[in-house]
């Protein structure tokens, strides 16, 4: 029998290490950054940014003493070993193996997006398991700002009090989808043009943070992220 844990996950308790550290994209702001500067993709009915992972141990500098975290996009490695315990044992595309395997930064593709449909001050952040192996996330992810390449000391809050299942499982091929508003009450907050994603903090080291442009920069006040779901449409809903 599975005991699940009951866990309270103010960002306020987040390591001093996950202030985020972000550059600036496109035009003479790109210059001089610490990571590579993701590229932006726009279609009619969204806009989207995505870019490249260096995972800890992969030639990644350690987050900077400053609080800053290092690290762009997407990458890809050997998915874990197979073989967890519980009834699915031997199954390692089922819920129960993602409980007992932590996702791995560098089998995952991050992205920011502006859903056609969505307020203003509205993000999505998906995140795509391209391994052949479930696994899984923290509840949400940590996310944080930056404008010209200096980070606002901005980090958006989650909701708290939160319990259930281990992890949020993602299987093979599935991506898992958080909205993150930047400016829910309307406030006169200043303008971002980065979001820096930490898709698990409770198993990935600020190294494995992603910095990618936002496409609208918007103002940032009192932000706050929600909780993975399985669609857009979901994630709107679990602020």
């Amino acid at each position: 029998m599975r005991t699940y844990r009951l866990r309270t996950t103010a960002l306020a308790t987040a390591t001093a290490g996950l202030a985020l550290a972000l550059t600036a994209c496109g035009g003479s702001d790109s210059a001089g950054g610490p990571t590579a500067n993701p590229a932006a993709t726009k279609s009619a009915d969204k806009q989207v940014s995505t870019g490249t992972v260096t995972p800890s141990g992969e030639g990644a500098s350690a987050a900077p003493s400053d609080g800053k975290v290092a690290g762009t996009g997407t990458a890809t490695a050997t998915p874990a070993k197979a073989g967890s315990g519980g009834k699915d044992k031997g199954d390692t595309t089922g819920d129960s193996y993602a409980y007992d395997h932590p996702c791995s930064a560098r089998n995952l593709t991050v992205k920011v997006t502006s859903p056609t449909g969505t307020p203003a001050t509205v993000r999505v952040i998906t995140v795509t398991n391209n391994g052949s192996t479930s696994c899984g996330l923290d509840y949400f992810p940590t996310v944080g700002f930056s404008a010209k390449g200096g980070a606002l000391g901005l980090q958006a809050t989650a909701p708290g009090g939160l319990g259930g299942a281990p992890a949020y499982p993602v299987h093979p091929g599935a991506t898992a989808y958080a909205a993150v508003d930047l400016n829910p009450s309307g406030g006169n907050g200043p303008v971002a043009d980065e979001v820096n994603v930490l898709a698990d903090k409770e198993h990935m080291p600020n190294a494995d943070g992603v910095s990618l442009r936002l496409a609208k920069p918007g103002s940032v006040d009192n932000p706050k992220v929600g909780l993975y779901r399985t669609n857009t449409r979901d994630a709107l809903s679990a602020f």
